[in-house]
């Protein structure tokens, strides 16, 4: 592909934005999405896990296409999906405790956090080199991050906003969720 690293990176950040384009990864957008500091950390440790899942995933397609085996793939991803994301549970449990808390259910949620597993899949599909993978693996991090960092920073100034019952929890989070989606369409020109 000839597709320039800078398009890649904007593409999957932004145009396609795994979250809020895709609408792959909702349950910890929705779910740690409460106070900026558990968001931006989330986003880290996604990002973390999506560049270990990209170039695992871009030698396991290498390997499973010279071996013919292409029907591996999938179980594959996931094995290595899941081991990542355990190394990070560990990692954080080991050096911040009290994130490790916060995180609560949604860092294992990592694993089957169908964002990661659309990443590798998607960019095998697209038959990126290992450079373009991680770059697309950076920029969907980058893009998820983003928002995290929104969605939590809206409903963080929302707790100072006189805001009807009808409305508070869920429902206002949806609604804001919508509108950041159709937000991030306008990205779609670039």
């Amino acid at each position: 592909m000839n597709e320039s690293l800078w398009n890649i990176f904007i593409n999957a950040c932004l145009i396609n934005n795994f979250v809020l384009a895709y609408f792959l990864g909702i349950c910890p957008f929705l779910g740690v999405s409460g106070k900026l500091e558990t968001a931006s950390k989330m986003g880290a440790a996604v990002t973390f896990v999506m560049l270990i899942a990209s170039a695992c995933g871009f030698g396991i397609n290498m390997l499973l296409t010279a071996l013919n085996a292409p029907y591996l793939q999938l179980i594959s991803f996931i094995v290595v999906i899941a081991s990542t994301v355990q190394l990070v549970e560990m990692f954080i449990k080991k050096m911040s405790p009290a994130l490790f808390q916060a995180l609560g259910i949604f860092l294992p949620l990592i694993t089957t956090n169908c964002a990661i597993l659309g990443l590798v899949l998607f960019q095998t599909a697209k038959n990126y080199s290992f450079v373009q993978s991680l770059v697309y693996a950076l920029g969907a991090g980058a893009g998820f991050t983003i928002a995290l960092m929104l969605m939590a920073g809206l409903r963080e100034q929302l707790d100072f906003a006189d805001v009807p019952k009808v409305v508070k929890g869920t429902v206002l989070t949806l609604f804001i969720a919508g509108i950041l989606s159709l937000s991030f369409m306008g990205f779609s020109g670039l």
